[in-house]
């Protein structure tokens, strides 16, 4: 099967991961695009490894990626948030762990964007209820929480700013301790059940909340 060199749209991808697409061999030897695309642990190794078995170029791979991380958190509903909060005031991020997803309003209520989100392993990681932004911070270090290190005591103490840390490449910091609303390396986690109790953004979504998001403003966690 030829190469192609044109990148497929969001749909074709789609078509694709579905087997409806006419972009992957067929056969048993042939794996499924699904299987292929959870290999990675990030976009950047998809884009630097080409996987043996599917005759896509890695721009076209990417597509599919995307299109199975888009169906992970498809569904999304909007949200009021008259529903949730009394009033705006400087702006409002509710979270919600079922639908995975992330609603943010700005204070003078004109802008509303909906973000896909990780959210924690288990309920018992999951914490529910009022807090809000205490600290923001560009290029977060991380620590492995008591708990973590109970539940895994070979993890590193401290990782730095940088592709390995888990938080990413911003960090909102919650008035719940530990807690925070931040990026991931491993675009893998969006949309499932996947980290210790924060919530995770891809590292785009987190940059532009980062910007809109202010110190003192109220989140709601449901």
């Amino acid at each position: 099967m030829a190469h192609s060199s044109h990148p497929i749209s969001r749909r074709q991808a789609a078509r694709l991961l579905f087997g409806a697409g006419a972009g992957l061999a067929t056969g048993a030897c042939a794996p499924r695009a699904a299987d292929l695309m959870d290999r990675y642990a990030t976009v950047s190794q998809a884009a630097d490894r080409p996987v043996s078995g599917l005759e896509l170029d890695n721009r076209q791979l990417l597509g599919v990626r995307e299109a199975g991380l888009q169906r992970r958190v498809s569904g999304f509903a909007a949200r009021r948030w008259q529903d949730h909060f009394v009033s705006l005031n400087d702006g409002a991020i509710l979270v919600d762990t079922n639908a995975r997803a992330l609603h943010f309003w700005s204070g003078d209520g004109q802008t509303y964007k909906i973000y896909p989100t990780s959210v924690p392993l288990t309920e018992d990681m999951t914490r529910r209820g009022r807090t809000s932004i205490v600290r923001k911070r560009v290029g977060p270090d991380w620590r492995p929480t008591p708990n973590m290190l109970k539940r895994d005591p070979s993890l590193p103490a401290y990782v730095g700013p940088g592709p390995q840390n888990p938080l990413g490449t911003h960090a909102l910091y919650l008035s719940w301790q530990y807690y925070r609303i931040h990026g991931t390396n491993d675009t893998r986690k969006i949309g499932r059940r996947a980290s210790n109790g924060c919530i995770g953004l891809y590292n785009e979504d987190i940059a532009e909340l980062f910007d809109r998001a202010t110190v003192g403003m109220q989140v709601l966690v449901v």
